[in-house]
């Protein structure tokens, strides 16, 4: 995780972003921090890379690259206004352990590529490009299946889908084409469809250790869900970073060794 000192919405690069809204530093950094420590109370384990000045979206951790199987895919971003994140986190990620890949291909890390059970899912049509998931696989030598995003709203995976276990997901429909649909029933037969209005608070962009879900308070509905099918819901508010199109799983990579 990355404390958001610098966070800012100085730029408009997603839906999400307005320029001109006021942004509260300080209550960006308590609401963080009380992602932070609810994920301690969980019994996690969170180490925390340094922001640099002039890179307000660094909070984002989960854009700074994939780690599975103690590989590193580095992160190429799509806009310059976060090129510099990239380099960061892989380094970081070197100076840690892990094998370090850089990429060739752009993409935007845990943001468009998520690991569910034995495959990588992967999005596309916004941010991370469709070559990047060939790029992954073949650093990994894990099956990876392409998902199209259509709506800019859900511009990264992450936002439209959310991986509770190895074989359960919860996805909005709409989010994805057609075939993409299709490819998601047949993969996750059982999977939790969330509402248009849970969606629209990045109430999906939720981070599950297979049975604890933290995930934004106001997605109550999806809380339910998650409830009925035996999830433990924990809310949490990042109202002031979803001014920058992001909520607790943006604000988290996870380190598979």
């Amino acid at each position: 995780m990355c404390r958001p000192t610098y966070f800012a919405v100085d730029y408009a690069i997603n839906p999400w972003m307005d320029p001109t809204a006021p942004v509260d530093v300080d209550l960006a950094v308590a609401q963080w921090t009380h992602l932070r420590d609810t994920y301690r109370e969980l019994g996690h384990t969170v180490d925390e890379i340094d922001p640099i000045p002039g890179l307000p979206d660094m909070v984002f951790a989960a854009n700074g690259a994939t780690v599975i199987d103690g590989i590193a895919y580095g992160a190429q971003f799509a806009f310059p206004e976060r090129v510099a994140e990239g380099p960061a986190y892989l380094d970081w990620l070197a100076g840690h352990g892990f094998t370090a890949h850089e990429a060739k291909e752009i993409n935007e890390g845990e943001g468009d590529l998520l690991l569910a059970g034995r495959f990588v899912l992967a999005g596309t049509g916004f941010r991370t490009a469709h070559d990047a998931h060939a790029e992954l696989q073949e650093i990994l030598g894990r099956p990876v299946v392409t998902l199209q995003l259509v709506d800019p709203r859900f511009y990264h995976l992450d936002t439209a889908l959310t991986v509770l276990a190895e074989n359960q997901i919860a996805y909005l429909p709409e989010a994805f084409s057609e075939g993409s649909r299709r490819v998601l029933a047949r993969l996750f037969p059982d999977a939790i469809l969330a509402s248009a209005e849970d969606a629209a608070v990045l109430g999906l962009n939720a981070v599950s250790d297979g049975r604890r879900v933290v995930l934004p308070v106001q997605a109550q509905g999806l809380a339910s869900q998650l409830a009925a099918r035996g999830f433990q819901p924990v809310p949490v508010d990042l109202s002031e970073l979803l001014k920058a199109g992001g909520g607790p799983k943006c604000c988290t990579l996870e380190l598979r060794s």
